[in-house]
């Protein structure tokens, strides 16, 4: 098969800094679809995988998976884009497209395992895929997403992953009018749950361990705040929530929240990938029907879905833009909560 060698960005060990590099990406089959990288969001995965903190890097890694741009190529068979529309790739560059899962637009739980715009395997170089930090991509039309052109470019990118995260659990549980949304933990997934959850108008408030989120999560479209840590203000959110998306991504204790459910409510893990420590205490749950359930990102319909909501009610992350040779730095960053709330790099810097 046809290559041609691009610029990028990755990691060639889980202890050296992300560097310039070059990688191949194939010439477009019938069904591609080649993107001019414009932006790419980070995410707190592509640290993880670039640091080998769960243990499945195959190096060179190559991260990003927030990536908008404009088409620069398409094949032959290619019925959905052309040339210079502004289009997106998120998490998934292809899946099986055959077993139950996928039948029904949940690629993201297909059975057979999805292929990860990073980390995956291409069948077609027979080799591990590379995400966007990177010049260009090239992608299924299948897997490629159509953005609305009155949004900020780069503001959407995090959407394509910390959006859809928390989207995906807000139209499962039916968010909406009528429903009380709350959400732990502001930060990525966090302000994105809030201003969605706003949107879809349901009534939404943050689970803060501080007072120093409130006027934050108030501009963001949160009605009232609860800090977590003060027992009296928890005891009279007993039984309230329909829905609590939790965002932190570390342990913590879930059995306080679990309180704050309503009859049939349920709380939903978003960030935290780990043993429970403490354990939950089921009486809560049984004697209420209450539910502690998980969610992952959306399939390629229903992030479709989201963009077309945020293009429609002009939503986008709260971002820091950043040069691709700053990334190290935002790394650092990322690990101390210091960014309101997503980093974004400008691919230019990379081209120039």
């Amino acid at each position: 098969m046809n290559t041609k060698s691009i610029k990028a960005y990755g990691a060639e060990s889980s202890d050296a800094d992300l560097k310039q590099m070059q990688i191949d990406r194939r010439t477009v089959l019938p069904k591609d679809v080649e993107i001019d990288i414009l932006f790419c969001g980070v995410c707190h995965s592509d640290l993880h995988f670039a640091r080998n903190d769960w243990g499945m890097t195959e190096f060179p890694v190559v991260p990003g998976h927030e990536i908008v741009g404009r088409v620069s190529n398409i094949g032959s068979e290619v019925s959905k884009y052309k040339e210079g529309d502004l289009v997106a790739v998120g998490c998934l560059v292809d899946s099986c497209r055959t077993c139950n899962n996928c039948q029904a637009d949940l690629e993201q739980y297909c059975t057979n395992g999805w292929v990860g715009t990073y980390g995956g395997y291409d069948k077609h170089l027979d080799t591990n895929t590379h995400g966007g930090y990177s010049e260009t991509i090239v992608v299924d039309e299948d897997f490629v997403l159509r953005v609305p052109e009155n949004l900020d470019k780069a503001g959407i990118a995090p959407v394509l992953c910390a959006g859809i995260t928390t989207w995906s659990p807000l139209r499962h549980w039916k968010a909406g009018k009528n429903t009380k949304v709350a959400v732990v933990g502001l930060g990525g997934l966090g302000h994105m749950a809030i201003k969605l959850a706003h949107a879809l108008g349901s009534h939404v408030t943050l689970f803060s361990r501080s007072t120093n989120k409130i006027d934050d999560a108030k501009q963001l479209g949160a009605d009232e705040v609860v800090i977590s840590t003060d027992e009296s203000a928890m005891e009279a959110a007993a039984g309230r929530f329909d829905l609590i998306l939790d965002t932190v991504p570390y342990a913590h204790d879930f059995n306080p929240y679990i309180n704050t459910l309503s009859t049939n409510g349920t709380l939903v893990v978003l960030g935290y990938l780990g043993p429970l420590d403490p354990a939950l205490i089921t009486v809560p749950m049984i004697m209420g029907r209450k539910a502690v359930a998980g969610s992952l990102i959306g399939g390629i319909a229903e992030t479709q879905e989201l963009l077309d909501f945020c293009g429609k009610h002009n939503i986008v992350s709260d971002i820091e833009v950043i040069k691709m040779q700053d990334i190290n730095t935002a790394y650092e960053r990322m690990l101390k909560s210091d960014v309101k709330y997503r980093f974004v790099i400008d691919m230019k810097s990379l081209k120039n």
